[in-house]
């Protein structure tokens, strides 16, 4: 199942520049393993050591914040887009 994943600024650096790059999977984890493997690195920035969505990180699919459907097993329907957006802290 092929769908468009949204990078954000701050890791396209792992994508050559890319703001939007294909990925594959029939869940969101499999989504991010895949886009591990074709930009390594770039799984550690969104997932922390225990393998879960990092804190400040938010990630949707379509329209849909993974925390409050399935989380990594959220299904991702082929031509779904999956958003990663970094949380902005500011004062």
């Amino acid at each position: 199942m092929s769908v468009s994943v949204r990078i954000p600024t701050i890791l396209r650096t792992y994508t050559n520049g890319s703001a939007e790059v294909s990925g594959e999977g029939a869940t969101l984890r499999e989504v991010l393993q895949k886009l591990d493997a074709d930009f390594p690195g770039i799984g550690a920035r969104i997932l922390d050591e225990t393998g879960k969505i990092r804190r400040f990180v938010n990630v949707y699919v379509g329209e849909e914040d993974v925390r409050f459907a399935d989380n990594l097993d959220t299904a991702t329907p082929s031509g779904v887009q999956i958003s990663i957006i970094p949380a902005v802290a500011g004062g």
